[in-house]
């Protein structure tokens, strides 16, 4: 099977020729540039500058030899954004910039493995109406971001791949907390609920513009809508499920159905870290195709049960070894293991794409990331 044949047959819960592989071809299924320069070291490979698809989490896009040796399945296309689009200062210190958004972010020059957030404009004094009005906001819609993707898609589908095009930026809840102050934002959804929506309607509108320019020009060509939001924490939710089926799901409803009617054959993906479980089954009601990563160390993330209790309705993209403890500091051997394991839970018919449970982080082993596609290669064939 060509690649996009092979996706597409298991986004249909069907069984492929073997488990399709994506690496890189989002912004949250890639590669620490830091892990990839060691990889290529390992392997003997000459030194390259790859092109950072996220410069504030430092993860890059693999030359087409690291891609074409591990049989990755999914091309992206990388619209102009705020974490790949920037110049920094330079203070001595830390590299920093302020974003399109008014998101301050930094780097250590030395050691630094990507930018922390460290100023949030709306973080002091009350927050109102005007405020948020008043705030200078990026247009989502500039259709400059998307300059050359069509023809990119294009080329990227003649060659038999399918092809994958990420959000703006993070999800609605994210945004909202980044640019009001995490702890400000949290309390303010209890306290001033009416306030807290109207960041949120702000943050909605300038997605759907993005969305709209974007399918405009690319719907057509694009197989996988990239949207996130994280929901989880390692034990339960970040907001309790009632919060977020009373503020942030109506919301991300209609921001999902403004995708659908652009683009209806494409699938959407979404991404939330963390124990989702309890509002797996509003993802689904949603119309959220692609839940990423399974996060199966997260508390209620049991692969065996999900499988078992939403195989049928979503398809499973990542979630193939933990990226916490396995991969950066089991032996390969064990790599190889957990890699089998998750392979024959998550990829009984169909449904399932390969790929770590969030990005390849700088600290995992080079001989670990070859151990891993060896076994998938191996585990991951279908009789």
């Amino acid at each position: 099977m060509q690649p996009r044949e092979r996706l597409l047959t298991t986004l249909q819960h069907k069984e492929p020729d073997r488990v399709p592989i994506d690496l890189a071809g989002t912004h949250v299924t890639g590669i620490s540039v830091t892990a990839y320069k060691n990889l290529r070291a390992y392997l003997g490979f000459p030194p390259d500058q790859p092109f950072l698809t996220d410069k504030i989490q430092q993860i890059c896009l693999p030359s087409d030899d690291i891609l074409d040796r591990y049989g990755a399945d999914v091309r992206g296309v990388w619209p102009r954004t705020s974490s790949i689009d920037f110049e920094d200062r330079d203070d001595g210190e830390y590299l920093s910039h302020v974003d399109e958004w008014g998101l301050g972010y930094r780097i250590k020059k030395a050691g630094g493995l990507w930018y922390d957030l460290h100023h949030s404009p709306l973080a002091n004094g009350a927050l109102t109406g005007d405020r948020i009005e008043n705030h200078t906001w990026p247009d989502g819609g500039d259709p400059s971001r998307f300059e050359g993707l069509r023809e990119q898609a294009e080329s990227f589908r003649k060659d038999g791949y399918p092809v994958a095009m990420r959000s703006l930026c993070a999800g609605l809840l994210e945004m909202a907390t980044r640019i009001r102050g995490m702890e400000n934002y949290l309390m303010e959804l209890v306290t001033e609920k009416e306030l807290a929506g109207h960041l949120l309607d702000k943050i909605l509108e300038i997605k759907m513009d993005y969305w709209e320019t974007a399918l405009d020009h690319l719907g057509d060509v694009l197989d996988i809508l990239v949207e996130a939001d994280d929901f989880g924490t390692q034990a339960s939710q970040l907001i309790s499920p009632r919060m977020f089926r009373d503020i942030v799901k109506p919301r991300q409803v209609e921001l999902i159905q403004c995708m659908r009617e652009k683009a209806p054959d494409a699938y959407i993906f979404f991404h939330s870290c963390g124990n989702v479980r309890d509002i797996l089954p509003d993802f689904i009601e949603m119309g959220i195709d692609i839940l990423n990563p399974v996060h199966f160390k997260a508390e209620g993330m049991e692969p065996q049960q999900l499988k078992k209790d939403f195989g049928k309705d979503i398809v499973f993209w990542g979630g193939g070894i933990d990226t916490q403890e396995t991969l950066p500091q089991g032996k390969p051997g064990q790599v190889r293991e957990e890699v089998n394991r998750q392979i024959d839970i998550l990829g009984d018919g169909g449904g399932f794409v390969f790929n770590t449970v969030h990005n390849i982080q700088a600290d995992v082993p080079a001989e670990n990331i070859e151990a891993m596609f060896a076994a998938v290669h191996e585990a991951g064939r279908y009789q």
